[in-house]
C-alpha cells in the first residue's frame, strides 16, 4: 500500500517525510548513521557497500574513526547521491542520548552545508540496531532540522526517508506540524 507522503515548508526549504529507500533516492547527499569505527556493517551498511561500489569503503579506511555527535562526508560511489554523510550518533541507555543525537543531528547538517548541498535525506537515525527509542528520535530529528532551517541554509529539501508505516507514524504528527 503507497503512503502519501508529507510534505512541510521551513523558510523556503521542503522537509518531506516520505517511504522508501535511503539508498536509492535521487538527492545531492543522504546521511548514515555510522560506526565508531565506519565500517559499513549491515542493514543500510550492506546497501550502500553492494550499490554504491568499493570506493566509499576506501574512502571511509582512510578516515579513521568517529566520535560520537561527529560526522563526515565521503563520495557515494555509484549511488544516486554525490556524497554520503556519515554521522555516529548514541546508542540506546547511553548517558545524554537525546543531546548527543541532537549533536549528531547537528553535524550532520553542518557537513551538509560544508558540501554545498541542495537535498538532504535522513533514515531515523539511531532507531534501528541502536535502539534509540523512535518517539524521541522522531521528535529530535524533527526539531534539530526546524532550527537548523530557520537560520541561513542552502538546503532546499530535507527528506525523512522511513522503511514502514511504523517509522513513518511516529515522524508524522512531528513534520506535520512544522
Amino acid at each position: 500500500m503507497l503512503i502519501p507522503p508529507v510534505e512541510r515548508t521551513v523558510n523556503r526549504t521542503v522537509v518531506r517525510l516520505e517511504r522508501g529507500d535511503l539508498t536509492a533516492l535521487e538527492v545531492n547527499a543522504f546521511v548514515f548513521y555510522a560506526r565508531e569505527d565506519l565500517a559499513l556493517g549491515s542493514g543500510f551498511g550492506t546497501a550502500i557497500q553492494v550499490r554504491g561500489g568499493d570506493s566509499i569503503k576506501k574512502e571511509l579506511e582512510n578516515l579513521g574513526r568517529l566520535g560520537v555527535g561527529q560526522a563526515v562526508a565521503t563520495g557515494a560511489g555509484n549511488l544516486n547521491a554525490k556524497f554520503i554523510i556519515h554521522a555516529r550518533g548514541p546508542k540506546f541507555q547511553e548517558p545524554d542520548t537525546e543531546s548527543k543525537l541532537r549533536q549528531t543531528m547537528l553535524s550532520a547538517l553542518r557537513v551538509a552545508e560544508e558540501k554545498g548541498v541542495k537535498s538532504l535525506a535522513f533514515p531515523p537515525m539511531g532507531a534501528g540496531f541502536y535502539g534509540v527509542p523512535l518517539a524521541d528520535c522522531a521528535r529530535v530529528m524533527v526539531e534539530s532540522i526546524r532550527t537548523h532551517l530557520q537560520g541561513q541554509t542552502a538546503l532546499e529539501q530535507v527528506i525523512l526517508c522511513v522503511m514502514d508505516q511504523r517509522e513513518f507514524d511516529a515522524f508524522k504528527d512531528k513534520v506535520g506540524a512544522l
